[in-house]
């Protein structure tokens, strides 16, 4: 089964970030599902992991059963990349708290950095496979 990506489909910054991936993933490793769809609650129910309650502020990974998430998911999708990117997981090595930090910065003011929308983007016909 592929990973899976769970983003917040109304933010622009996550939306992005999808896209940024599915740039690099031609060999199409991910899939993605907003939180904001039946999809995304039907497999977090799936796996017994409550869709976050403050609303998504976080990317999740569905990897092989387990969920990661903030930093520590970011790094992983950028590990599995093509070219250069995967060097970016090398960012790993600092400690946690530290990344999930700045990962908590960014994610707190993701709106404010490039906004929001109404709703999630519908994805075009030819990347409508890779959402769930």
């Amino acid at each position: 089964m592929k990973d899976v990506i769970f983003f917040d489909g109304v933010c622009n910054l996550c939306d992005g970030f999808v896209h940024f991936v599915i740039d690099r993933d031609p060999a199409e490793r991910f899939t993605f599902v907003s939180f904001q769809s039946a999809a995304a609650g039907q497999l977090l129910a799936k796996h017994a992991r409550p869709l976050p309650v403050a609303g998504p502020s976080t990317i999740y990974l569905l990897r092989d059963g387990h969920f990661f998430q903030r930093s520590e998911a970011v790094l992983l999708i950028m590990q599995r990349l093509d070219a250069g990117w995967r060097y970016v997981a090398l960012l790993r090595y600092l400690p946690r708290p530290l990344r999930d930090w700045a990962y908590e910065i960014v994610a707190r003011n993701r709106y404010r950095i490039l906004g929001r929308e109404q709703a999630c983007r519908i994805p075009t016909p030819a990347l409508r496979s890779r959402f769930l």
